[in-house]
């Protein structure tokens, strides 16, 4: 368990810098409609590609954690994320504010109300392997969840999430849906891992991941593009580990304790971590330019022209 902790860790670190990183690439183009050549233009901007690669070595350290411990372990840590965000944009001579008491208050109710749930969750190991029928209603229902996201963002439901924040919001809810299914795909992979490369080339879940990992990236890169990033980060951090750890809970028979008093606590824990991870999205340090006072930069970050970007 202690290596699954350490490499969560890590991984939640790499994806931290992965978000600020495309979320810098990306703010040039805020896209009002789906755009497919967005990844392409991306792609040629040194700052987006070190987050594309933040993002897969972030996914390495996932992929090893989750051969060590439960869905139900890992990605709640995960969910650290948006502090380690919160540390990009907090370190001194970044940025012409400084932290606010509040803000260490909402991080530290965060990171105590992970601890609180975990400790009372107790998370243990389920089966290894799901029955392929299984996968079926999982992928269903995450799929409808995208779609539902992308039409009420680009499609007839437009007009009711007309604003930026708003529509970054969603596509932030919709990815991190997302990367919660990826999530529990990396761990049904994670299981074959000890059976040598041919096993791995030769099991779906391998090619799974590619295909939704990439349509995932695509996602993202729009969540990112669309609006603030302190509108989309809660989407990654807090639906990424809860979608996950429902994954595991059904398909992978994981198990939480389930008491009266346990469940009362857990669900007391997660309101903690929710409440955090609100405030501390909306905080000056992570708010997008939009929040940022006129003629106030925040997150600086250079660039190949040697310009300063805004986050």
């Amino acid at each position: 368990m202690e290596k699954a902790i350490l490499l969560s860790l890590v991984a939640s670190l790499c994806t931290a810098t992965s978000s600020v990183c495309q979320r810098i690439g990306a703010r040039r183009d805020e896209a009002e409609d789906f755009d497919l050549r967005l990844l392409w233009r991306l792609a040629r901007r040194p700052v987006w590609l070190l987050g594309l690669a933040s993002m897969i070595l972030g996914f390495a350290f996932q992929v090893s954690a989750l051969h060590f411990g439960p869905l139900a372990l890992v990605q709640p840590i995960l969910a650290l994320e948006l502090l380690f965000v919160f540390a990009y944009m907090a370190v001194p001579g970044r940025s012409r504010v400084t932290v606010r008491p509040r803000d260490w208050l909402a991080a530290v109710a965060m990171s105590a109300g992970i601890g609180s749930f975990l400790g009372v969750a107790s998370p243990s190991r389920g089966r290894l392997d799901v029955p392929a029928a299984m996968w079926w209603p999982a992928g269903l229902v995450t799929l409808g969840l995208v779609v539902l996201a992308l039409t009420a963002t680009y499609g007839p439901l437009r007009r009711h999430v007309a604003s930026r924040p708003r529509r970054a919001a969603v596509l932030g809810a919709a990815t991190g849906i997302s990367w919660g299914f990826v999530a529990a795909v990396i761990k049904e992979l994670s299981s074959q891992l000890g059976e040598g490369i041919n096993a791995v080339a030769t099991s779906w879940p391998l090619y799974v991941l590619i295909v939704t990992g990439a349509a995932t990236l695509v996602l993202a890169s729009h969540a990112l593009a669309v609006g603030p990033l302190a509108a989309s980060q809660p989407g990654f951090t807090i639906l990424d580990p809860l979608w996950a750890s429902l994954l595991g809970l059904f398909l992978f028979n994981e198990h939480v304790q389930s008491g009266a008093l346990d469940l009362f606590l857990e669900a007391l824990a997660l309101a903690v971590v929710i409440g955090g991870v609100a405030a501390l999205s909306h905080s000056h340090l992570i708010a997008d330019e939009d929040g940022a006072p006129p003629g106030e930069t925040v997150g600086y970050l250079p660039t190949d022209h040697r310009e300063r970007v805004r986050l």
